[in-house]
C-alpha cells in the first residue's frame, strides 16, 4: 500500500504487532497445555490465569488445585518460564520503543492528516516537492489556497514539514498512482498540478487525474517540447515548459528589466506586494451585463481593466470605454489584494 503510514506500520509499530503476536500465541499454548494436562480437572480461565502469573513472573502460588501432584504441569510452568518470559520482554522492548521513537506520535499525526485531508474540498493537490514544486507550495501558502502535496520522497516532504510546520499535508506515495491521487482527495480537489521531474510521469498523472476528476483544472509540467502536445491530448487544461520559460526570462532581463521587475511585483503574492493582477468572471445574473465600461463603477471600486477574455475570442488588450461586457466574459484588473473581494461582489451582484 503506498499510503503515507507504510513505512511506519514496517518499523517499530510493525515489530510491536509481531510481538503481541507472538506473546498471544505463547499464552494460547500454554492455557491449552495446562488444560491438557489436567485433562479438565481446571477451568479454561483458571489455566489462562496461571499462564498470564507465570509470564509475568508476579510470584503467586500455584492456583491450579493438585498441580504440586501433577510434575507434567510444572514442568509446562518451567516452559513457560524459560520461553515465554523471553517473548513477555520483546513485547515490552518493542512498545517501549514505538513510544521513544516516536513512531506511535507519527502515526497518530498521520491519521490525523488524513482525516483532515479527507474533510478537504476545493484544494489543489501538488504532486512532486522538487525545487518547483516546492516554489508551487510556497505560492499556494501565501495567497491561502488549501493544498496537498504529494511525493514518494519521504525525506523531501518532511524536510518541507520543517519549514510549512504542522499546517503542511502531503501523502507519501507515488502520484501516477489511482489510489494515492485518491488518498490525496482528486475528486474533491479544484485542481491538479504536475510538477513531477520526468515527462512520462507527468503524462501519467494527468490521464490519472483526468479519469478519476473529469472536472478538475489539471496543469502540467513538460521538460520535452515535443511532450506539450500529448499532455493536452492527455487531459492537461495547460502545459508549462520552465525551460522555455526560462530563456524567456532571461532575454526579458536583458532587453527589458524594468518591465520584468514591475511585472514582478505584481505577481509575487508572497512577496508582500499588495497589487496584483486578477480575472474575475462575469456571471449571467451580473449587473454589468450589457453595460459599457464607461458605466460601470469598476474604476470607482479600485479596478483598472488591463484585458478582457470573451468566451468566444481572443484577448482584448486595454479596451476602450465603449466596450460592452457579456455574460461569460473574463475581466483582467489591475487591482489592490484589499480591493479583490469587493470587486468580485461588484461583478457579481
Amino acid at each position: 500500500m503506498k499510503i503515507f503510514f507504510f513505512r511506519s506500520r514496517r518499523g517499530a509499530y510493525g515489530r510491536l504487532i509481531s510481538a503481541a503476536g507472538v506473546l498471544a500465541a505463547v499464552v494460547l499454548v500454554g492455557a491449552t497445555a495446562y488444560y491438557s494436562v489436567g485433562q479438565g480437572r481446571w477451568t479454561w480461565f483458571d489455566c489462562f490465569y496461571m499462564t498470564i502469573i507465570t509470564l509475568s513472573t508476579v510470584g503467586f502460588a500455584e492456583t491450579l488445585e493438585g498441580m504440586n501432584e501433577m510434575p507434567d504441569a510444572r514442568a509446562v510452568t518451567v516452559s513457560l518460564i524459560i520461553l515465554g518470559s523471553g517473548t513477555l520482554l520483546y513485547f515490552i522492548s518493542s512498545l517501549t520503543a514505538l513510544i521513544v521513537e516516536g513512531d506511535l506520535q507519527g502515526i497518530l499525526r498521520r491519521r490525523s492528516m488524513q482525516r483532515a485531508i479527507e474533510s478537504m474540498g476545493e484544494h489543489v493537490i501538488v504532486c512532486g516537492v522538487g525545487t518547483t514544486g516546492r516554489h508551487i507550495a510556497t505560492e499556494l501558502r501565501a495567497v491561502g489556497i488549501p493544498f496537498v502535496v504529494v511525493d514518494k520522497n519521504r525525506g523531501l516532504l518532511e524536510e518541507l514539514g520543517q519549514e510549512f510546520g504542522e499546517d503542511l499535508l502531503y501523502v507519501v506515495g507515488d502520484a501516477t498512482d489511482d489510489h494515492v491521487l485518491e488518498l490525496a482527495g482528486v475528486e474533491r480537489a479544484r485542481g491538479v498540478i504536475s510538477a513531477l521531474n520526468d515527462d512520462k510521469s507527468n503524462l501519467f498523472v494527468t490521464i490519472s487525474a483526468r479519469a478519476l476528476s473529469p472536472t478538475a483544472r489539471i496543469v502540467a509540467k513538460s521538460i520535452e517540447p515535443s511532450t506539450a502536445r500529448k499532455l493536452r491530448r492527455a487531459g492537461a487544461d495547460a502545459v508549462v515548459a520552465p525551460n522555455y520559460i526560462g530563456g524567456v526570462r532571461l532575454f526579458s532581463e536583458m532587453v527589458s528589466p524594468k518591465t520584468v521587475a514591475f511585472l514582478d511585483r505584481i505577481v509575487q503574492y508572497g512577496s508582500g506586494i499588495s497589487v496584483g493582477i486578477e480575472a474575475i468572471d462575469i456571471p449571467d445574473s451580473s449587473p454589468l451585463v450589457g453595460k459599457r465600461l464607461a458605466e460601470t463603477d469598476l474604476r470607482e471600486a479600485g479596478a483598472l481593466v488591463v484585458a478582457v477574455h470573451p468566451t468566444d475570442g481572443d484577448y482584448i488588450y486595454n479596451p476602450g470605454s465603449e466596450h460592452v461586457l457579456r455574460a461569460g466574459d473574463s475581466l483582467i484588473v489591475l487591482a489592490e489584494a484589499d480591493d479583490v473581494m469587493g470587486l468580485r461582489e461588484l461583478v457579481s451582484g
